[in-house]
């Protein structure tokens, strides 16, 4: 039984060396704060208790806060939870406002007032999320993305050089499925692999598809729409793909930032 009678504040939060800063301001509020980067884990954990409110601060890996952010509003459990978000770069702020219509916006010197308002709005109002575009943990075609990337029961899904908080992206996983960043004795099911440089691309491209095995290889870039600097898109990667002996079979959008091609060995 919780026995602490402040408001409970979950701060999401991708930056390690700020977010105790952070959440000793929330806690010199008057709030009872607890938080960090948010995995799958994380995400069921607040879901099946949820906080009085949800800070999401977009001053670090904004697309992931977003991501977050509708995952929390489409899920029954979380739907009706305040959240708040602050700092950020102004288009980025500007999209999730499209996408959260009943957000709550501001900086953290305003953090208190900040908070009250997103309280008063969900209370006053019902919790709203943009028709379009889709909720971007389910990828834009609607299918969920672990399915969508091949992710079986018990499977694993490794990440290699993934962004972090990139487990959130990924979502609610089938069942005895797990994410890893390291190796293991487990042979991968579905290897991620991010990549935004030529040089990594030509360098890293075989060990990533040796250590992928029998399993899906997706590798992945940035989207020129995203405005994270590149030097390769999918011509380069199917290219590189075809001449280390990989066969591409699919592509797809993997959130709002990445799109990726999967590839598997050529039999």
């Amino acid at each position: 039984m919780r026995t602490d009678s402040r408001p409970r504040v979950f701060l999401v939060h991708w930056k390690r060396a700020e977010a105790p800063e952070r959440l000793a301001r929330l806690e010199a509020a008057g709030f009872a704060a607890d938080g960090g980067e948010v995995g799958t884990p994380e995400l069921r954990a607040l879901r099946a208790d949820p906080p009085d409110a949800v800070v999401v601060d977009l001053s670090r890996l904004p697309s992931h806060g977003r991501d977050v952010a509708l995952a929390l509003r489409t899920s029954p459990k979380t739907r009706h939870v305040p959240i708040a978000f602050v700092e950020g770069a102004p288009e980025k702020v500007e999209r999730v406002r499209r996408d959260l219509p009943d957000a709550t916006f501001g900086t953290w010197r305003s953090i208190v007032g900040t908070l009250k308002r997103a309280r008063a709005a969900a209370r006053n109002a019902p919790a709203r999320v943009a028709p379009a575009p889709a909720n971007a943990l389910a990828g834009y075609s609607g299918t969920p993305l672990p399915k969508k990337l091949g992710v079986k029961p018990d499977g694993l899904v490794r990440l290699v050089d993934g962004p972090q908080g990139f487990e959130a992206v990924l979502g609610d996983l089938p069942a005895g499925a797990r994410v890893t960043r390291r190796g293991t004795k487990q042979a991968p099911t579905v290897t991620l692999w991010f990549v935004s440089t030529a040089a990594a691309l030509a360098h890293d491209l075989e060990r990533t598809a040796t250590l992928a095995g029998d399993g899906f290889l997706w590798i992945c870039w940035p989207k020129k729409a995203s405005g994270v600097p590149s030097e390769v898109g999918d011509r380069e990667v199917r290219a590189a793909g075809l001449a280390a002996g990989l066969v591409d079979s699919k592509v797809a959008a993997i959130d709002a930032t990445w799109s990726g091609l999967r590839f598997t060995w050529r039999r």
